[in-house]
């Protein structure tokens, strides 16, 4: 009875802590851009702090991870890094500079860019005790950032984009109340060597995994990067902008269902060949866009790109890397997914945005996720063979 109650209570937190962290997520992602927008910063300026924060996350998400495994103290690591991202917003509060901005927000990706590698990790390892799946955790984070994306809309379009910070800030101590909570679910039965986890990183399936993971990303970035500002320029609201957003994320929740139910009987190579696929589709889509609504519905098809793709790259990683190095090997996905592909996609894109437009920044990230797809082809047909 004991053992049921906790199980419960825990699956109550965890799912709670996707809901809120996410609800973060989406003010980062769709309401930062704006907000610094409306400051008044160039295209190439917010692509130049989106790009900052990516580059220290490099750095970051795998000394978050390395410490987790090797500590076996992964949830207070979590606690930490969000402790960290409180500072760093309560700093940036009165901040309207540039350069002050820039700076602070790179202190602010330090610690929240490891966030989702880490609850990726906790989830994963719960969901094994928990006798539950990844994705039907994980839904509540698509939950949570699907209502707060339209919450937020409303309530940015009523009191201006000055409440953007606040939000952010609320929504984090909310996240850090939670991680107090969370039992610790890491293993510690196998001792952390780095020599082996280096042994495990330079084998040719892992880096190819991660090369191609990183083109897609590219394009993923491009799309949280750049949509909000272009759809802004179309004559969008902050609450159409909140709706695009409810559209991607609420369209994840039937895939990562459908997946926790099927996902075995496919094999993962073809699966994350056909999401690269979906994203070279939707980029095209978004390049020849100018209606506001159309931006929106576009954004419906998340379900077949970062829905399938995501889950599908976390079980791949699964069968690649050994359990002890689970929290390292999420962290070096994370650092490929949000750092390298962040800094590229915020670099290239806000100068092809400024030297162009939206056109060029979509259509070249619609390239990158064409050559992934390719690739993991290539790679299915190569591992046939053998």
């Amino acid at each position: 009875m004991r053992s049921r109650l906790f199980g419960s209570g825990q699956l109550t937190v965890l799912r709670s802590l996707h809901f809120v962290n996410y609800a973060a997520m989406v003010l980062v992602v769709t309401y930062f851009p704006l907000y610094f927008y409306d400051i008044g910063f160039t295209k190439l300026q917010i692509g130049t702090i989106f790009s900052i924060g990516p580059l220290l996350s490099i750095f970051s998400n795998l000394l978050a991870g390395i410490v987790a495994d090797k500590t076996k103290a992964l949830r207070r690591v979590l606690s930490l890094v969000f402790l960290g991202q409180i500072l760093a917003l309560a700093l940036l509060l009165p901040q309207k500079e540039f350069a002050v901005v820039s700076a602070l927000m790179g202190l602010f990706y330090f610690f929240q860019t490891p966030v989702n590698s880490m609850m990726d990790s906790i989830t994963l390892l719960a969901a094994e005790k928990l006798n539950r799946t990844f994705s039907a955790i994980r839904m509540f984070g698509s939950l949570g950032y699907a209502v707060c994306a339209i919450l937020f809309g409303y309530a940015l379009k009523a009191t201006g984009s000055d409440l953007t910070l606040w939000l952010a800030l609320g929504t984090v101590v909310c996240s850090l109340v939670l991680s107090f909570a969370l039992a610790d679910f890491q293993k510690s039965a196998a001792p952390f060597r780095f020599a082996s986890l280096l042994d495990v990183l330079k084998r040719r399936e892992t880096l190819v995994f991660f090369a191609f993971a990183a083109l897609v990303s590219v394009a993923h970035r491009m799309n949280e990067g750049f949509l909000a500002v272009t759809m802004k320029e179309f004559g969008a609201s902050e609450s159409l902008i909140g709706l695009s957003s409810l559209a991607s994320s609420a369209s994840e929740i039937p895939t990562f269902f459908l997946l926790s139910r099927y996902g075995h009987r496919f094999k993962e190579l073809p699966l994350l060949a056909f999401a690269s696929l979906m994203y070279a589709l939707r980029m095209l889509l978004l390049s020849v866009s100018h209606e506001p609504i159309a931006f929106v519905a576009i954004q419906a098809m998340h379900s077949v790109t970062f829905g399938i793709f995501y889950i599908t790259a976390l079980r791949y990683l699964q069968s690649i890397v050994p359990d002890e190095y689970r929290s390292s090997g999420q962290a070096l996905f994370g650092m490929v997914w949000t750092g390298l592909a962040g800094l590229l996609a915020g670099t290239l894109g806000g100068w092809l945005y400024d030297a162009y437009d939206h056109t060029a920044v979509f259509r070249l990230g619609g390239a990158f996720a064409l050559t992934a797809m390719v690739g993991f082809l290539l790679v299915h047909l190569r591992r046939l063979k053998e």
